[in-house]
């Protein structure tokens, strides 16, 4: 787990069992309530998306769960299912879902990007954009994706960094609505349709985390020359991979948030071991850019995820994450290279699960 007082240099959480949780926790209970003052630090928001701003005269009574997200974090993806069913579940009956998307990166600040994200990954929950890292700080938060739950009158009563602890949270905005005056909960719980990239983690065969292409927080590159900062260079690649080593080859200009085609028929190769292999990618603007994968120089066949055919063919259309393998058992070390056949692609960040 990584933490810096920079937002823009925080990383996700992305290990197996990193899952931080306080239940009534007095130091964030006490943060919290030196940021809302007389507001709710959501009033920090930059704008809001599937709702008007909301105010704290509107979560008066309520139970409110804030999920600080960013849409490209495979982590959050696979938490979403959860807070998407909660918030469908319980809406009804008390609960407020807020989701507040801290960006990543650059892509992430266009709220036309996050609004066809929200659009695509079914998200109908109030959604408060948070450019300024506003709500961010004053949350006193640190990760991607983290929980907070708030009570009936406004006590910060649990908080949980990562993904994980599905049940308990469950069984708390029960408690919670309960105690704010809920009736007919009913027994049955909320459903969780999980499904592509949003499917758990195989924790078990997990020996790959996330890495990101850009020279200011990249590691393990593999390619002869080194990475050549901020200007077009002809790289070639090492050839067989260890694992978790990446190369280049063609010309590409590597920058400090990501990586670029300078022109077509370049590619990018990794050796990993995960079931799943995920790309953050994106087109020229108002473009797309074709690609094909490969898995040990073979097409993926039936070990394709959900952006590409067993041919591996692909196209990015928007700057998303891929999913572009999903390995079939036994899972064991694999060379993954992604070949662009259009010039001006760029590439942000590996992740597995």
């Amino acid at each position: 787990m990584h933490e810096s007082t920079d937002p823009s240099r925080r990383r996700f959480l992305r290990s197996a069992g990193m899952v931080i949780a306080a239940a009534t926790a007095q130091s964030g209970a006490i943060a919290y309530a030196k940021a809302r003052a007389e507001t709710s630090p959501l009033g920090n928001a930059t704008t809001w998306l599937n709702s008007p701003p909301l105010t704290e005269a509107q979560f008066q009574g309520k139970v409110v769960v804030v999920d600080f997200w960013t849409y490209s974090c495979i982590n959050w993806r696979r938490q979403l299912p959860y807070v998407r069913a909660w918030a469908q579940r319980y809406g009804d009956l008390g609960l407020t879902v807020v989701g507040v998307h801290s960006p990543e990166f650059s892509f992430e600040k266009n709220i036309d990007n996050v609004r066809w994200a929200a659009k695509d990954m079914r998200i109908t929950y109030p959604i408060a954009i948070d450019n300024d890292f506003g709500v961010w700080r004053g949350f006193n938060n640190e990760y991607w994706p983290a929980l907070y739950f708030i009570d009936g009158v406004g006590r910060l009563r649990h908080s949980v960094f990562g993904e994980g602890q599905y049940d308990e949270s469950e069984v708390l905005i029960r408690k919670l609505l309960i105690e704010a005056g809920a009736a007919n909960l009913g027994d049955d719980r909320a459903w969780i349709e999980a499904r592509g990239a949003e499917t758990p983690a195989d924790w078990r065969n997990l020996r790959s985390e996330e890495n990101y292409l850009g020279y200011r927080r990249t590691e393990n590159f593999a390619s002869p020359s080194g990475i050549k900062a901020d200007q077009a260079h002809l790289y070639i690649a090492k050839g067989r991979l260890k694992l978790n080593q990446w190369d280049l080859s063609g010309a590409w200009t590597v920058g400090a948030e990501a990586l670029r085609l300078s022109r077509p028929s370049g590619s990018i190769s990794y050796c990993f071991h995960a079931r799943d292999l995920h790309l953050v990618m994106g087109p020229p603007p108002g473009k797309t850019a074709r690609f094909r994968v490969l898995i040990d120089g073979e097409p993926p066949a039936d070990q394709q995820g959900v952006d590409v055919d067993k041919e591996g063919n692909g196209i990015a259309n928007e700057p998303r994450m891929y999913q572009l393998i999903r390995q079939q058992p036994p899972i064991v070390d694999k060379q993954f290279t992604i070949q662009f056949l259009d010039s001006g692609v760029a590439a942000f960040s590996f992740t597995f699960g």
